[in-house]
C-alpha cells in the first residue's frame, strides 16, 4: 500500500509540474507576441525605438520621431490589442458553448451570431458606408439573430438544446441568404468589394476608439464566464445531475449563452467573420490542460489571443498585399481540426 501511495504521489507531483509548466508558457506566450508584434510590418522598427516610443507617452522629454509615434500608437497598438481581444473572445466563447451543449463540434457562430452580424454589416455598408455604423449594425443584428434562435429553440419542449442548435442553423442560413441578397444589390465597383472584404475578416482598419468600445462587452462577458467556469463542469455532467446539486440549469445556460453572444458579437463587429478559432483552439487547450473548465477557460483565452495575434502578423507580412485573417484561419484551422478528429478517433478530443 505504501508503494502504491508513493506512486500516486509521484504521479500527482509530475502532473502538477506539467500543468504549472504549461500554464506558465501560455501566460508568457501572448506577452512575448505582444511586444514582438510592434517590430513586424512594412515599416521596420527596432526594439529600442518601440520602447522609447512607448515611454515617450510617460516621459515627454524623450525624443522620438513622429513617424514611429504614429506607427506604434495609431496603427500597430490598436491592431495588436484587437487581435488579442478577438482571439480570446472567440476562443472562450467556443469553449463555453462546447461545454454547455456537450458537443465538441460547437463553435461561437452555432446560434447564428456571425451570420446575423454579417447581415448587419452588409446592410450598413450598402446604405450608409460609415465604419462606426457598420460595427454597431453588425453588433445589433448579431444579438437579434441569437435572440430569435433562443426563442424558437426554447419553444421546442421535447429537446430545447437540440432545438436551439437546429434553430441556430436555420437562422444562420436565413441571414446568410439575406447577406447574399445584399451582395446581389450592391454596386459591383464600390459596395460589393467592401462587403466581401468585411466578410473575409480583417482588423487592418481598426482604431483605438473602436477597440475601446468593443473591449467593454468582451471583457464583461469573459469576466462573467470566468467566474462561472466551475459551474460549466457541473452543467457538462447533464441537467439531471446539475439540478440534483442545486444548479438552475435553464438560468445558467441562458447566462452563458448571453455572455458568449455578447463577446462574439462585439468581436465580429470589429473583425468581420473569422472562422475556426472558436472551434479549434478549445480542443488544443483541452489537450494541454484537460477538460476542467477551471483551467480550460484561462488556457483558451491565452492560446486564442496568441494564435490570432500570430496569424495577424503573418497576414500583414506574407504577401505584398494584406491577406484577410479569415482566409488564413481557415487554411490553418481546417487541416488541424481534421488531424484532431483522426487523433481522437471520433471521440471528444
Amino acid at each position: 500500500m505504501s508503494a502504491l501511495k508513493s506512486l500516486k504521489r509521484r504521479l500527482s507531483v509530475k502532473g502538477n509540474t506539467r500543468t504549472w509548466s504549461v500554464n506558465t508558457i501560455l501566460i508568457i506566450l501572448p506577452v512575448v507576441l505582444f511586444f514582438l508584434s510592434f517590430l513586424i510590418g512594412r515599416y521596420p522598427l527596432t526594439p529600442v525605438e518601440v520602447v522609447m516610443t512607448i515611454f515617450a507617452k510617460i516621459f515627454p522629454s524623450l525624443q522620438v520621431s513622429a513617424t514611429a509615434t504614429t506607427i506604434v500608437w495609431e496603427i500597430r497598438l490598436p491592431r495588436i490589442v484587437a487581435a488579442i481581444l478577438v482571439g480570446a473572445a472567440l476562443s472562450v466563447a467556443g469553449a463555453a458553448f462546447q461545454g454547455t451543449f456537450k458537443n465538441p463540434l460547437v463553435s461561437p457562430d452555432i446560434l447564428g451570431v456571425s451570420a446575423g452580424a454579417g447581415f448587419g454589416a452588409a446592410v450598413a455598408i450598402l446604405f450608409v458606408g460609415v465604419t462606426l455604423i457598420t460595427q454597431v449594425s453588425a453588433f445589433i443584428w448579431g444579438m437579434v439573430a441569437v435572440t430569435l434562435t433562443y426563442i424558437i429553440g426554447r419553444s421546442i419542449k421535447s429537446s430545447p438544446i437540440l432545438g436551439m442548435v437546429l434553430s441556430g442553423m436555420a437562422i444562420g442560413s436565413l441571414f446568410g441568404a439575406l447577406v447574399s441578397l445584399c451582395k446581389y444589390m450592391a454596386d459591383p465597383f464600390e459596395k460589393l468589394p467592401q462587403i466581401v472584404y468585411w466578410l473575409m475578416g480583417s482588423i487592418s482598419s481598426v482604431d483605438n476608439s473602436e477597440v475601446f468600445i468593443a473591449s467593454i462587452p468582451i471583457i464583461l462577458g469573459i469576466t462573467i464566464l470566468f467566474l462561472l467556469r466551475w459551474r460549466l463542469n457541473i452543467l457538462a455532467m447533464g441537467d439531471e445531475e446539475a439540478q440534483s446539486l442545486g444548479i438552475e440549469t435553464q438560468k445558467l445556460r441562458l447566462i452563458i449563452i448571453c455572455c458568449c453572444t455578447l463577446i462574439t458579437a462585439a468581436a465580429v463587429s470589429i473583425s468581420g467573420i473569422i472562422g475556426w478559432v472558436g472551434l479549434v483552439i478549445p480542443h488544443i487547450s483541452r489537450i494541454l490542460v484537460g477538460p476542467d473548465h477551471k483551467n480550460l477557460l484561462p488556457a483558451t483565452i491565452c492560446l486564442g489571443a496568441s494564435f490570432l495575434l500570430l496569424v495577424d502578423n503573418v497576414s500583414r507580412t506574407i504577401l505584398i498585399t494584406e491577406v484577410p485573417i479569415g482566409i488564413l484561419t481557415a487554411l490553418i484551422g481546417a487541416p488541424f481540426f481534421l488531424y484532431l478528429l483522426r487523433r481522437g478517433q471520433g471521440k471528444w478530443v
